[in-house]
């Protein structure tokens, strides 16, 4: 099998959504963001990475604070909207019912099954975006979302986004247990 070369481009890889709040100009404002990832697990820390030019940079920078909220499958139309219309364009504070945590300026949304409240801790430029690092001082769900109290996607159907085809997908089913299935592996040599 000889693999073939794609270029420097984005791999069509799956991942998941969010919608990224923070509060601008003294309003709450939210953007569709696909590039997210956690950075450390103690202290819990998320990085989400901005194009410099979006109009919620501001307003992390500002608060030292920002949300990200997981929408599900049902929201992707409302998630879609978030990411193609600017909060410089449309005034995006009264799309969803919001809720506060601890921090009062990271607007979180009560119809997404998870949402973490961020506090600012590092911002890294990355040639032309910012990836904001923020330490998770609050995350938040609904029992209808739990399994054995721990969070359970078959149950959020979280909204899975791919590029470069720009498509909205769903999650499939479970594979294997991590830090199990590996454990039935055997070398083989060559």
């Amino acid at each position: 099998m000889d693999k073939i070369n794609l270029g420097s481009t984005i791999p069509a890889y799956p991942m998941p959504v969010s919608l990224v709040g923070a509060h601008v100009e003294g309003k709450p404002n939210f953007l569709a963001v696909a590039w997210f990832t956690m950075a450390s697990y103690k202290p819990p820390r998320i990085a989400i990475s901005l194009g410099k030019g979006h109009h919620t940079n501001p307003g992390i920078k500002e608060n030292k604070t920002f949300s990200v909220c997981l929408p599900s499958e049902d929201m992707v139309e409302i998630t879609d909207y978030c990411g193609i219309v600017s909060g410089k364009k449309s005034d995006k504070s009264e799309i969803f019912d919001l809720f506060y945590g601890e921090l009062k300026t990271a607007p979180l949304i009560r119809d997404c099954p998870l949402c973490m409240e961020c506090k600012l801790v590092e911002i890294v430029e990355s040639g032309p975006n910012e990836i904001f690092i923020g330490e998770i001082v609050g995350t938040y769900t609904e029992e209808k979302f739990l399994t054995d109290g721990k969070l359970d996607f078959r149950k959020m159907k979280p909204l899975i986004l791919s590029q470069p085809d720009t498509s909205y997908w769903r999650l499939g089913q479970q594979v294997a247990k991590a830090w199990n299935i590996g454990k039935r592996y055997k070398v083989k040599r060559k």
